[in-house]
């Protein structure tokens, strides 16, 4: 009997050759095709095909100017400042966007004022804060020069407004 009870303790799950097939199919065969359609599902995303990329495009991307030349009429007559101002500055000037001075408001703009006509007008041109350069854009300087006077007379400056420069002849 003690003999019997030895053998029962060392047999295994494992007692006819169709168990052995069954086991080596799910231990050793099953993982493989589990990984073979874990890879297939991960690659098969939506990719475009090779041939698919629009050449034209590609290559006119690459090849593309640098710079632009813009031609623009020299001779045309000088903004005025209100117009001027309508176009570039009252976004910011008429609301007090990012800490611009409001048009028309002589407290925020009286110290601004007293630093006198050519440090607004490089502040401008050059930017200050959260204002970009306007020098350089769709308007001239002068231009830009008649939209400050424009801003601060309205708020108790007075400034001449610039003049167009005279042409040397």
């Amino acid at each position: 009997m003690s003999d019997n009870h030895h053998e029962e303790a060392h047999t295994g799950p494992i007692k006819t050759p169709s168990q052995v097939l069954w086991a080596s199919l799910f231990s050793l065969v099953l993982p493989i095709f589990i990984i073979i359609g874990l890879v297939y599902f991960v690659v098969s995303g939506a990719k475009p095909g090779a041939g698919t990329v629009n050449m034209e495009k590609t290559v006119a991307e690459r090849i593309q100017k640098v710079g632009m030349v813009e031609v623009r009429d020299a001779n045309r007559p000088l903004k005025a400042g209100e117009e001027v101002y309508k176009a570039q500055c009252a976004a910011c000037h008429a609301v007090g966007a990012a800490g611009a001075p409001k048009f028309g408001d002589a407290g925020a703009w009286g110290a601004r004022i007293k630093t006198g006509y050519e440090s607004l007008l490089n502040s401008a041109l050059k930017g200050k804060g959260a204002m970009g350069a306007q020098g350089g854009g769709d308007f001239a300087d002068t231009e830009i020069g008649r939209a400050v006077v424009y801003m601060t007379n309205a708020a108790g400056g007075k400034f001449a407004e610039p003049q167009a420069p005279v042409a040397a002849k």
